[in-house]
């Protein structure tokens, strides 16, 4: 019997399952919708345990879909959304607090505050990350601070913590695995990528017991067994990473100065550094791409809260459209935005401005301004941004890029595929599999196990399965561009 791979993708708005064979293709997949929390302005929540059962609960129903049993199964990645940020009890494994979600900027006061305090060069010097409240650090320390004898607790060594790789591990293997990747870590603000290891002084920053801290591990690694009795044998976790690289691996950019771009709730741009950690004087986030038999890979990062979450706004918050695939067909028979631009700054915006307190406008409004135009504003949203990051990364000494790798839901789009290599001006592949995040982790787990020799083996799985190339006119894309800088200035009073 062939082995195939199982690969759960906990991501912001859904939890997947899909089965891989090892060929790469996709043989059998299950999606939850995961609840969102917004108690307050900029809160964002998540409630841990229904992540854990909506985890059984797609991989159980792909392997019943597929007629693939346990056993068959080599090894389970695990991908997830990053930097969220989940406190439970060791004894019983239940979550003292909802998961605070990465989106969430209830601490952004904190870290403005140690910011002001000239805390920012030394964490940005250990970690590559900012000080801002994207990153897990200061949820941790909010939920140690604010629920009550939380704080005790933790010192006793009551109490663990973990983004959400580490909490479906422990969950998984029935609290026998407390660990995390170094991809995960490094998004913590609590470790020191070039150490590798949790750093005292930021612990100390941050006030953070270490004894609430996972085990750092390469990202293909042995993660433990899941319980029998949840699956009906054991199955080896062998890969563990972040979404984005995760994604990173399964666009297969192996090599320095490849570059991705994921397109889901938020978009993320990722380009592999090689062993060189980029210092970025552009704001962007230098980090952990992967690492392999304790070989660090590094890795420059762009991050832009909102892409697919602006099309949900569209679909849920001003109910423009029925459902998101709608936009690809509105956008083609309207055409234009005609000076409509969108500014999807819901929780504040990303790199390269990182602005917390920004907030979301429409500009450009006329009396014949239609659902199409603003529909088209929403989508074109996505690839200024994306072009914010390519702009930084070329000022950080990135070489010009050639092309640039997609995936994620919104990948699938053919009109935003042809308007980001328009308003990015170079050539955009998307891959024959577009779940690349859920194919990288698999591939990272089957890398643990010997089902592929390396990754070169790896690399030569990708497929190309369509190239869009820019075909608008240099003068109106440096229009458009020009007009959304302009947009952006209005909502924040940062410039990059």
């Amino acid at each position: 019997m062939q082995p195939y791979l199982l690969s759960l993708d906990q991501g912001t708005t859904s939890t997947r399952a899909i089965i891989f064979n090892l060929q790469g293709q996709a043989v059998a997949r299950a999606q939850l919708e995961l609840k969102q929390y917004f108690p307050a302005d900029g809160w964002v929540e998540h409630d841990a345990e229904e992540i854990a059962q909506s985890s059984l609960a797609v991989c159980r129903e792909a392997l019943q879909q597929s007629g693939i049993t346990a056993q068959q199964i080599a090894a389970i990645g695990i991908t997830n959304q990053r930097e969220t940020t989940v406190v439970w009890d060791r004894k019983t494994g239940k979550p003292i607090h909802k998961a605070i979600v990465w989106q969430d900027r209830r601490t952004a006061d904190t870290c403005l505050k140690l910011k002001n305090r000239g805390h920012e060069t030394m964490v940005q010097q250990k970690t590559g990350l900012l000080l801002d409240p994207y990153f897990s650090a200061s949820k941790l320390a909010w939920i140690l601070d604010n629920v009550s004898g939380a704080r005790k607790r933790a010192e006793k060594g009551e109490l663990a913590f973990g983004t959400i790789d580490t909490w479906l591990i422990w969950q998984l293997t029935g609290g026998k695995k407390h660990a995390t990747d170094a991809t995960n870590a490094a998004r913590t603000l609590l470790f020191n990528i070039h150490t590798q290891e949790w750093d005292e002084e930021l612990l100390k920053l941050f006030n953070i017991p270490i004894s609430l801290l996972p085990v750092v591990q390469d990202s293909a690694s042995d993660f433990g067994l899941t319980e029998t009795r949840l699956f009906g044998a054991p199955m080896q976790i062998g890969g563990v990473a972040g979404d984005q690289q995760a994604a990173l691996v399964g666009q297969a950019c192996f090599n320095s100065g490849m570059v991705k771009s994921t397109y889901g709730t938020g978009c993320f741009m990722v380009m592999n550094t090689g062993d060189e950690a980029i210092n970025s004087t552009h704001r962007l986030l230098t980090t952990v791409a992967y690492r392999l038999n304790g070989k660090v890979t590094y890795a420059l990062e762009g991050s832009i809260f909102v892409a697919g979450a602006a099309v949900q706004w569209l679909r849920d918050g001003i109910q423009l459209i029925k459902q998101a695939g709608d936009t690809e067909a509105i956008a083609e028979e309207t055409m234009d935005s005609r000076g409509v631009y969108l500014v999807p700054a819901f929780t504040g915006l990303g790199a390269p401005y990182w602005d917390p307190h920004a907030r979301g406008a429409i500009f450009g409004l006329t009396r014949d301004t239609g659902i199409g135009e603003i529909v088209i504003a929403g989508l074109e949203a996505v690839c200024f941004q994306t072009r914010d990051l390519m702009e930084a990364m070329k000022k950080d000494g990135a070489t010009k890029l050639k092309t640039l790798r997609v995936d994620g839901g919104m990948a699938v789009n053919n009109w935003l595929m042809q308007a980001l290599a328009d308003i990015v001006g170079v050539a955009v592949d998307r891959p024959t599999v577009t779940e690349t995040t859920a194919l990288g982790v698999a591939w990272l787990a089957g890398l643990q196990v010997g089902k592929f020799a390396s990754l070169d083996a790896i690399a030569e799985l990708w497929h190309c399965q369509r190239e869009f190339t820019p075909k608008m006119d240099i003068d109106k894309r440096e229009t458009m561009y020009a007009g959304w800088l302009d947009a952006v200035q209005r909502v924040t009073l940062k410039t990059v």
